[in-house]
């Protein structure tokens, strides 16, 4: 048995794997602290946070519809439903007619919402900069394509 056969488990994992996926996971957590933290000492909560960012990321618009967002956010559409209210009473986000479709609505940024987002995502932007080194994918040991290994 190799030095390396004995440092990992059934699943073919060593202790520096473990150690690489513990780290990368406290650093997702550590980020998501940051935001949370950060949305709110600027007046929005997470998922309004998260509903401007798949707004203006939406791909080739800055518009989506309702069930689009659901899917963006992954969470149900009557869910979808009370955040944009909330964020439409916040002054975030509007509805408007959708062209097409009679019964559809597009949810989009208002003035507000842009400038709220550029703010937060200046601030996002910063903390991804500074945590590079923590949240890069986790390399594998003993694999020559770097991807974990799989039990037979």
């Amino acid at each position: 048995m190799t030095e390396q056969e004995a440092g990992s488990d059934a699943a073919g994992f060593t202790k520096q794997d473990f150690e690489a996926l513990a780290r990368f996971r406290s650093g997702i957590r550590r980020y998501l602290r940051f935001s949370e933290e950060t949305v709110r000492s600027h007046g929005v909560t997470p998922q309004q946070y998260q509903l401007l960012l798949a707004l203006k990321g939406f791909p080739g618009r800055d518009w989506a519809r309702i069930t689009e967002l659901a899917e963006a956010l992954q969470l149900r559409h009557h869910s979808v439903v009370e955040l944009i209210n909330r964020a439409t009473r916040h002054g975030l986000v509007e509805r408007r007619p959708e062209p097409e479709d009679a019964r559809a609505v597009r949810v989009v940024l208002t003035d507000e919402g842009e400038q709220v987002l550029a703010q937060l995502s200046a601030l996002h932007r910063g903390e991804l900069e500074r945590m590079e080194s923590v949240l890069a994918l986790p390399r594998w040991q003993g694999t020559s394509d770097d991807a974990p290994r799989r039990s037979r």
